[in-house]
């Protein structure tokens, strides 16, 4: 049975993060596959083992690995955050996203500094990521902080969660089923309801 990014996903906003995650993975595969060959025609220096060519090119390649498991990891990371459904696993994930798609645009600068420079692809990966970035923004705002496991490492707990707190949040049930808000106080608002 075949199914669908719509039928595979919780959140309808990831369903265009996923595909533009796909379209920069894609992008980035050809960058690479046209990235320079390695060079030969330096001799190392006298008592050194490899030349500064081939130290270059080393390097050009850890770069290039670098970028293609940026590029790999962030589709992977929204399936898992999606999969998970839960508040702070979807940071969790968010944030290796967010990281990856940061190295992808620092990591050109890389490619640059060690010969491969290619300003027309490497402009439209930097624009790829600004627009992954924005559809990232829309679906990180839809995620349901009712719907988590307390952090016992504090990092992403909702606002009123400490670590050490035994609090699991609204699983497995549906919105309709919800009693009242438990999470937030009287003083307080849902930031879901934006008062």
């Amino acid at each position: 049975m075949h199914y669908s990014l719509e039928d595979r996903f919780r959140l309808p906003q990831a369903v265009p993060l996923m595909k533009k995650a796909e379209e920069i993975r894609n992008l980035v595969r050809h960058i690479l596959a046209a990235a320079p060959e390695p060079k030969k025609n330096d001799a190392p220096a006298p008592g050194d083992d490899k030349s500064e060519a081939e130290y270059r090119q080393e390097a050009l390649q850890h770069q290039m690995d670098d970028m293609y498991g940026a590029a790999i990891l962030i589709p992977a990371k929204i399936a898992g955050a999606e999969g998970a459904d839960v508040y702070d696993l979807r940071m969790e994930n968010a944030t290796l996203i967010r990281k990856a798609a940061r190295e992808l645009v620092v990591g050109l600068r890389g490619l640059e500094m060690f010969g491969y420079d290619e300003p027309r692809y490497f402009n439209l990966l930097r624009e790829e990521v600004e627009e992954f970035r924005k559809l990232f923004v829309d679906w990180v705002q839809a995620f349901d902080m009712k719907r988590f496991i307390a952090d016992d490492w504090g990092l992403f707990n909702p606002p009123g969660i400490n670590p050490g707190d035994d609090i699991i949040g609204d699983l497995g049930r549906d919105e309709e089923d919800m009693p009242g808000d438990d999470l937030f106080g009287p003083e307080d608002t849902d930031p879901e309801e934006g008062n």
